[in-house]
């Protein structure tokens, strides 16, 4: 794998969701139109490609407890993660060049490293992956607050060749101070951890654009430090404002901020694709409009 080629990914599904008029509220965010409407699911996946992603990510990051409640994902999270990797990979089928990432979430809830249980990963993460499985083509550990939950996610993979990407939730500091994640932890120690765990790729995700170009360059420069040259970065960041120590994902609908336009992303994209990252994307409230300007640009 050539770590400079660069891959465009998708952008946020949820507010996608919101914007084509599918069912969308918190605390089940983007899973309700996965139960109700999974036909926009199947629109938004074919917006993305349309526009340029060379990988589209499974609509499964809300499928946890968390977001649709123990009950519901005891009974129909197996089947719900089954259809959201369907849905992906019949449009990447369509599409022919087009990979599919299933997306692993935070199992305890987004930006809550404090949540972090290492005793019921297995008991939530197995029957998405179980369900996942067959739809990939790599796995995306994303939105990730701390160090220890993706390593435990990685454990419980299937031995299948398919790539492992891991992708960490940033502090929104202000730029210049030292890159952490929300749990507080330094970005280099992370990146050194999940290289010496053998991922393939290391992104940053769902945080401020103005945070990500530091964090790219501390990782670069532990994999430099460790001749690791075989490990790829990545970004993709979110629309919203800062987000507070204190912040969940499903507090309420975060206001999109007005100066992260298609043009604007792009600009930061550039940075990022100056510090290292080969895989750049978007997250939340960034749209196939702006994956299409990374697309006809950035390539």
């Amino acid at each position: 794998m050539d770590t400079k080629d660069l891959w465009v990914l998708d952008g946020g599904m949820g507010r996608e969701l919101a914007r084509r008029g599918a069912p969308f509220r918190q605390p089940e965010w983007s899973a309700l139109a996965l139960m109700e409407a999974p036909e926009t699911v199947r629109e938004v996946h074919q917006a993305y490609a349309a526009s340029g992603a060379r990988v589209i990510t499974t609509n499964s990051y809300a499928l946890v407890p968390f977001h649709i409640g123990a009950e519901r994902f005891a009974a129909e999270g197996e089947r719900l993660a089954a259809l959201a990797g369907q849905l992906a990979r019949e449009v990447a089928d369509d599409q022919g060049a087009v990979q599919v990432a299933g997306s692993l979430p935070p199992l305890f809830g987004s930006y809550r490293a404090d949540l972090f249980d290492a005793g019921r990963v297995s008991e939530l993460a197995t029957p998405l992956i179980r369900a996942l499985s067959p739809h990939v083509d790599l796995w995306l550990a994303e939105t990730m607050s701390l160090i220890a939950e993706p390593l435990a996610l990685k454990a419980l993979l299937p031995e299948d060749g398919k790539p492992f990407w891991v992708s960490f939730t940033l502090e929104d500091e202000a730029p210049g101070s030292e890159p952490t994640l929300r749990s507080g932890e330094r970005v280099a120690d992370a990146v050194t951890a999940l290289a010496s765990a053998g991922v393939d790729a290391i992104l940053f995700n769902c945080c401020q654009p103005e945070v990500i170009e530091g964090a790219l360059k501390v990782a670069g420069a532990v994999l430099q430090a460790q001749e690791r040259t075989d490990v790829r970065l990545g970004a993709y960041a979110n629309a919203f404002p800062p987000q507070p120590k204190e912040a969940t994902a499903n507090d309420g609908l975060d206001e999109i901020r007005g100066d992260l336009g298609p043009l604007d992303y792009l600009g930061w994209a550039e940075r990022w694709r100056g510090a290292g990252a080969s895989l750049i994307g978007g997250c939340c409230g960034i749209g196939p409009e702006h994956i299409q300007a990374l697309a006809s640009r950035l390539r």
